[in-house]
């Protein structure tokens, strides 16, 4: 297996393997097996537990809520302590709150322990990202990206189908022993061949508060933090999908459980391939140049669902090629905003990597509650996702100057061009 030496700073001339790129991806993919490997179990929990289908349901969101505090405390550790150390620590934990929840007694104190769970595998997703903007920069963080755009994209794929054969032959609390199994093939690679990234030259040494004041240096970046946005409100998009799509196509249009579950996969699918074409595509263009053209189409095409749902154009076809074609815009975006965020911060990336982290999973959130509240039908998820890409083109529109005369090459400026050392004590001072 070969990967870069242990201790590894900035080399844009070098180029991951696929073995790198595999690794990278299964750890960023850590949290949403967590929570997709679960979500076939829920009724089962809630009938077994002897409680609400609401109580059950929010054992989901609290480890995203978990994720989302997990994210902003280890991204500014991993700053200062380096990309390792936190990693294995919170996949270690993450070993023992899944076993934890395997013999939860009852409903409380399994909310409690998915809490725990999703805080400390958020050093999975943190550290990957971080790794990465570590390492490259510009388009080549970009193609990385949408590489590992590919594993993660497995998971909404097969987590389900895999939680749900587990919990079949075993029960449901065999998901959790699955999962601590999978964490601890992950610590077993990345303390055998996981490279630290961040030298001890480029860390920052004050902890403490110290350590939590880089948040707002980046919240007083108004550029960091629109661009930061638009993956949250990316999220958001799939997200109001996940909540409301079971029901609009059973419910609605009379799909089976197995036909929805082809459906679920196929729109899986297109962001998994819409993210290998952004991949190439960064070879030939900048991520601020992809994201003029793809923001403003995500918006166009989100106007036709609405159009296919009130005029019955195509029936259940036209609906889900529609919701298709907005779902893999996801993946000529969110990658490309991320890079563009990260680069001013390649001396701070923990902490920016996580706080982009934590916008996407609060964002997600807050938002796909919504489609519930106006209704679950399929006016309601379109016109929720509506609303996500009109925000994201306003942002993009009003908060950057990306369609402003030398404003791309203003926002290219700092991604192109990694963060020397130098700079990087210049801004701690």
């Amino acid at each position: 297996m070969s990967f870069p030496p242990r201790t590894q700073g900035v080399r844009p001339n070098y180029r991951p393997g696929i073995k790198y790129i595999l690794m990278l991806g299964a750890l960023a993919a850590l949290p949403a097996v967590t929570t997709d490997m679960y979500l076939p179990s829920l009724p089962t929990v809630a009938s077994e537990l002897n409680t609400s289908q609401a109580a059950a349901q929010f054992t989901m969101s609290g480890t995203l809520i978990g994720a989302a505090v997990g994210q902003l405390v280890i991204g500014p550790f991993s700053d200062r302590v380096g990309r390792r150390l936190p990693l294995l620590i919170g996949i270690s934990l993450h070993i023992v709150v899944s076993l934890l929840c395997a013999v939860a007694p009852d409903i409380g104190t399994l909310i409690g322990l998915r809490v725990l769970q999703g805080f400390f595998n958020a050093a999975a997703g943190v550290v990957a990202i971080a790794v990465i903007r570590d390492r490259f920069s510009g388009s080549d963080a970009a193609r990385l990206l949408s590489r590992l755009m590919l594993v993660i994209g497995l998971a909404p794929l097969l987590a389900p189908t895999i939680g749900q054969a587990v919990a079949s032959i075993w029960q449901w609390r065999a998901v959790f022993v699955a999962l601590a199994l999978i964490g601890l093939v992950l610590v077993l690679i990345v303390w055998r061949f996981m490279p630290e990234t961040l030298p001890a030259e480029r860390r920052r040494t004050r902890g403490g508060p110290s350590a939590f004041r880089g948040y707002r240096v980046l919240l007083r970046d108004r550029h960091f933090l629109a661009l930061a946005l638009i993956p949250g409100l990316g999220m958001a998009v799939i997200m109001s999908y996940v909540v409301g799509s079971p029901f609009v196509f059973q419910d609605e249009y009379g799909l089976t459980p197995g036909q929805y579950a082809l459906v679920f996969a196929v729109n899986g699918a297109g962001m998994v391939l819409s993210a290998q074409v952004n991949a190439a595509l960064v070879h030939r263009s900048s991520p601020t140049r992809i994201m003029r053209i793809t923001i403003p189409v995500l918006l166009g095409l989100s106007l036709l669902l609405p159009v296919i749902i009130l005029t019955g154009l195509g029936g259940v076809f036209g609906l889900a090629a529609g919701l298709w074609l907005v779902l893999g815009m996801h993946g000529l975006i969110a990658a490309n905003a991320t890079v563009s965020a990260l680069g001013n911060y390649g001396h701070m990336a923990g902490s920016a990597a996580a706080l982009i982290g934590a916008l996407q999973v609060g964002i997600a959130g807050v938002v796909s509650p919504l489609v519930g509240v106006f209704g679950g039908g399929a006016l309601a998820m379109s016109g929720v996702i509506i609303g996500c890409c009109v925000l994201m083109t306003l942002i993009l529109a009003v908060a950057t100057p990306a369609y402003r005369r030398g404003g791309v090459a203003r926002l290219e400026a700092a991604v192109v061009h990694p963060d020397t050392v130098a700079a990087a004590e210049v801004r701690e001072k």
